[in-house]
């Protein structure tokens, strides 16, 4: 007969084998004639589970969904924000190198010699040359990605031609050197400020293939921008004789003065000479060096052939302004690769299919992501340690959240289990009700991290949320079937005192620390310089903090023990109880303590590393500049600039001091420094800004014809103990080293000799050193203070732009030259080498070329590059979250006992416990083991950071790749008492405030609401 069917609604009713509506009933009991049940009646009883837990519990449900909506979206996240920033640094690192190192320039001889000069003419006009560049286009390699707009193609004479009119300016009676390049889209590039466009035509156009020679004498049409026509004092109609070795007679005329559109953009600044000319200087031996000048001029894009005639072997070209916005951090090492086939590989051979055999590429790409590289194999592994330690400590709150669950319901299960109700059957209705609300949570939180951090892969996206999915999905049944493999009684104590480690625990905790020990060794031994991220030596932090806590709660109720004894002969019954409280926490209580050490451990150790790097950065800028902001110059500088410099915002204090960089020592004729100041008003600035002061007394010695002096340790071992004559330009003195000083004093040299101004009252300054308010001089007014400086010395200053980056001043121009180029004449043009300049132009200034240094600039420079910001960001991101994380254990460990603990004040307060006692009592009871966590995670952490420290390598985290920080040596982790301390600290106020609010609530509700009959709390 067949079995009828049961109503659905049935299905969620009680029925007398299950009593409590959760166990298998007869709608699950049923059996097929195979003896299996049937699935859409086992399917309907855990959806009915589902649904009545839900109408229970909402509020729990709710909690759940947001921790994983949380965890998910931080999990998600931190993959998507890697992703994020270094495609974004690498871009920015591109686009912020110089054009000439970023652009890629092919070029090619001219068309062979033996083909008729009409045919290699008409080779080197804008048609031919275009359908060469696109044809350079299809066989570039797919990252090698190049901007239309920005680039350029055209001919251009190889070397420069000299100029021979005597007109042009000659600062050390050379004649200057100017170069003629007929460059594509020059009208679409510049706008004509006075004449017009230069024209220009074939003139072989007309010449017979039997002599294959153009007129003998050739003028040419060219334009210059407005600071060529300024520098080389140029106008319209200006006609300029040249030098060229062909044997046609060429003059150049003037006939348009032009305004780039973009200087700073490629087409401009590949060849810097063509928006600005530059001094150069060459050595003839046996003579000093002499300077002269360089410059461009410009002709018509269709006057290419005419190089022919002016040089027999023009040079034609292609620049290809570089397209970074789709490149990626992943497509570094590929990208190297690509540039070496195109230098010097089979990419070449393409290339040279389309314009010639000569053809060659030349670019530092390769060199710029390679730097990029190397900093992001440097800072990985010190990420890969934080995204550990957040990640266990997120997983340690997840598997909490599950125990809290497990162990709210720990009679309701017992009951189930006790009626009959199997592990599979329990398990099963434990997973279906965390999976509805976890999924979804999971599913969202990921949905949000893709849809906030953008342009990143979504498949790691996609598996860290899964993971946190399934972590929050099986901890509660996991836990709870593992609890429950045998029937418990509700009265079973399971407090830390009396239960015993296993023989199972024991072999984890011994396995842990065979890892931790493993991890520490390999860490220190091998260290992070090679950029490898190994899960291991990554995990360090993590297994030192777990070992910590199972030793941790292994000691626990020894102090009990001992607090309780004194405790027991005291009148009162509030700390004997609050200890026994204690002591009766459950031996579970290692899951939180975990979570709090691991936390805290992380906390600290990411909050050292931030440290470390701040730290770093304020002695290499202080190292940088040797003050808060300083002032130098070759010759002395007016006496007025100091006053004025006093008067400016942010500047406390402004010490005037000569310096000499170039001193010969009579005994050997090495270079020395000798600085002359006044010793007690630089002690005065060096306590301001933080560096080293120096032996003062020293320098008070006895008047009389020796002066004494500071010597560094070379210069002193070099001096040796006797008078040494020396012939400063402030007039000769006869000193004696009265002292040795390691640092350096007003200076960046480490040889150097320091006397008492009061003993050479000739020495003008040549530096001034500023102290300024904020940290590190921040708050000194940079503009007002270059202002000061450049109406006093009535020109310009050259500003030392920190890391390479572009300075300001009012004597430069477009500055296309590079620092060791002479000063400029106050005309505003810039100095050059043939390079691009990367500081500003130089300004003759009181008969010397001035610098300023700001300290703040140069902090701000050691931390532009991207990559260390997006580091940085997701490291302090990691380290909040980790907080976040230890706050939510603390939480969670507390509230876990809420219900017995609100219940045990009710109880008291019936026999006469006042709401003061009440508070002492919750108080005292979760102090040990928030001292426990607190305590222990410090101690944990500066161990930690103790034993990592020489593992870990922060320089270019700090530093990026800026150089010339010798004296600070290879940046290591220590410890930050405040990233220590305000953990800890936040834990202890934190338990405090969770357990008085606790009192306060449970003092509001009446004992009958909490002591009901048949309740075993």
């Amino acid at each position: 007969m067949p079995t009828p069917e049961r109503d659905p609604a049935e299905a969620e009713r009680p029925t007398q084998a299950d009593p409590a509506g959760t166990a298998e009933g007869p709608a699950a009991e049923r059996r097929t004639p195979t003896g299996d049940a049937p699935a859409p009646a086992r399917s309907r009883v855990v959806t009915g589970w589902v649904r009545l837990r839900l109408r229970a519990a909402p509020g729990a449900a709710v909690a759940l969904g947001l921790l994983v909506l949380l965890t998910s979206f931080l999990a998600a996240a931190f993959p998507r924000g890697i992703d994020a920033y270094q495609p974004h640094a690498i871009r920015e690192q591109l686009s912020d190198a110089a054009a000439a190192r970023s652009a890629y320039q092919i070029t090619s001889g001219p068309p062979g010699a033996q083909r008729p000069q009409h045919e290699r003419a008409a080779a080197l006009a804008p048609g031919p040359l275009a359908a060469q560049y696109r044809a350079l286009r299809e066989r570039l390699p797919d990252l090698v990605r190049t901007d239309d707009a920005q680039s350029a193609r055209g001919v251009r004479t190889p070397e420069p031609l000299v100029a021979t009119d005597a007109y042009l300016p000659r600062p050390d009676g050379l004649p200057p050197k100017l170069s003629l390049t007929a460059q594509s889209g020059l009208p679409e590039h510049s706008t004509v400020k006075a004449g017009r466009m230069p024209r220009g035509a074939n003139p072989f156009s007309d010449t017979s293939e039997a002599t294959g020679r153009g007129p003998e004498r050739l003028e040419i049409e060219v334009a210059v921008t407005a600071d060529t026509a300024k520098g080389l004092h140029l106008r319209l109609g200006s006609l300029i004789h040249l030098n060229a070795p062909g044997t046609t007679e060429l003059s150049a005329k003037v006939v348009g003065i032009l305004a780039p559109k973009a200087p700073e953009l490629a087409y401009w600044s590949v060849d810097p000479l063509l928006a600005a000319p530059g001094l150069t200087s060459v050595t003839y031996p046996g003579d000093t060096p002499k300077q002269f000048w360089v410059g461009g001029l410009l002709l018509a894009p269709e006057a290419g052939p005419a190089l022919l005639a002016a040089n027999g072997a023009p040079e034609t070209f292609w620049r290809l302004a570089n397209d970074p916005d789709a490149l990626t951090g992943r497509d570094v090492s590929r990208l190297r690769s690509q540039i070496a086939s195109l230098e010097s590989g089979p990419d070449l051979v393409e290339l040279r299919k389309a314009t010639g055999p000569g053809t060659e590429v030349s670019t530092d790409v390769d060199a710029i992501v390679a730097d990029f590289g190397s900093m992001r194999d440097a800072v990985a592994p010190v990420v890969a340690v934080a995204a550990f330690g957040v990640g266990t400590v997120a997983a340690v709150v997840l598997l909490m959240a599950g125990g809290l669950a497990a162990a709210r319901r720990r009679a309701e299960l017992t009951l189930l289990r006790s009626r009959g109700g199997s592990l599979a059957g329990v398990g099963r209705r434990l997973l279906a009700e965390t999976s509805v609300i976890a999924l979804p949570a999971a599913v969202l939180g990921c949905a949000i991290a893709v849809v906030t951090v953008r342009d990143a892969r979504l498949l790691p996206a996609l598996l860290a949320a899964a993971a946190v999915a399934a972590l929050a999905c099986f901890a509660l049944p996991v836990r709870a079937v593992a609890a429950h493999r045998r029937p418990l009684t509700s009265v079973e104590r399971t407090d830390a005192v009396r239960v015993r480690p296993s023989r199972q625990r024991t072999v984890a905790e011994l396995t842990g620390l065979v890892l931790a020990v493993g991890a520490v060794v390999a860490l220190r031994q091998r260290g992070t310089a090679n950029g490898e991220v190994d899960a291991l030596v990554s995990a360090a932090p993590v297994l030192i903090g777990a070992i910590a806590a199972m030793l941790l709660v292994r000691l626990y109720p020894l102090p009990l023990r001992l607090a309780t004894r004194p405790a027991n002969r005291r009148r009162g019954a509030v700390g004997f109880l609050a200890l026994a409280r204690a002591g009766r926490a459950p031996a579970t209580g290692a899951l939180p303590l975990l979570a709090l050490i691991t936390a805290l451990t992380t906390a600290s150790f990411g909050g050292s590393v931030l440290a470390g790097v701040s730290d770093a950065r304020e002695r290499a800028s202080l190292l940088a500049v040797g003050a808060d902001a300083r002032v130098d110059a070759h010759r002395n500088l007016p006496k007025e600039l100091a006053a004025s410099l006093r008067a400016v915002r942010g500047v406390q204090q402004v010490l005037p001091a000569h310096i000499e960089y170039d001193l010969q020592l009579n005994d050997d004729g090495s270079e020395i420094a000798l600085v002359v100041l006044d010793p007690d008003a630089y002690n005065a600035l060096a306590g301001k800004v933080g560096t080293d002061r120096i032996p003062a007394d020293a320098l008070r010695g006895k008047r009389g014809p020796v002066v004494p002096a500071i010597a560094s340790p070379g210069v002193a071992k070099r001096m040796g103990k006797g008078p040494q004559d020396l012939r400063p330009l402030a007039g000769d003195i006869t000193v004696q080293v009265a002292a040795v000083h390691g640092g350096t004093p007003a200076t960046q040299v480490s040889n150097y000799l320091l006397v008492s101004a009061d003993r050479l009252p000739g020495a003008a300054p040549t530096t001034l050193l500023m102290a300024g308010s904020g940290d590190h001089g921040s708050g000194i007014d940079a503009a007002a203070l270059r202002a000061a400086v450049q109406a006093a010395t009535g020109g310009g200053a050259a500003v030392e732009a920190p890391a390479g980056g572009s300075g300001t001043g009012d004597g430069s121009g477009s500055g296309s030259g590079s620092e060791s180029g002479s000063a400029g004449s106050g005309d505003g043009a810039a100095t050059a080498d043939g390079a691009q300049g990367d500081s500003a132009g130089q300004a003759g200034a009181a008969g010397g070329n001035v610098r300023i240094k700001v300290r703040a600039e140069e902090h701000a420079a050691l931390s532009d590059s991207p990559l260390q910001g997006g580091t940085e960001r997701l490291y302090a991101a990691a380290v909040t979250a980790g907080a976040g994380y230890a706050a939510l254990a603390v939480l969670l460990s507390l509230l876990q006992a809420t219900p017995e603990r609100t219940a045990l004040l009710a109880r008291l307060r019936t026999m006469g416990l006042n709401r003061r006692q009440g508070r002492r009592l919750l108080v005292l009871e979760a102090l040990p083991q928030a001292l426990l966590a607190a305590g222990g995670g410090a101690l944990v952490g500066y161990g930690t950071i103790q034993l990592l420290a020489p593992g870990l390598d922060l320089t270019r985290l700090a530093l990026s790749a800026r150089t010339g920080f010798d004296e600070l040596g290879t940046v290591r982790l220590h410890a930050d008492a405040l990233s220590l301390l305000i953990p800890a600290v936040g834990v202890v106020v934190l338990a405090l405030l969770v357990v008085l609010a606790q009192a306060w609530w449970s003092g509001r509700r009446k004992e009958n609401t909490e002591l009901r009959v048949g309740e075993t709390r």
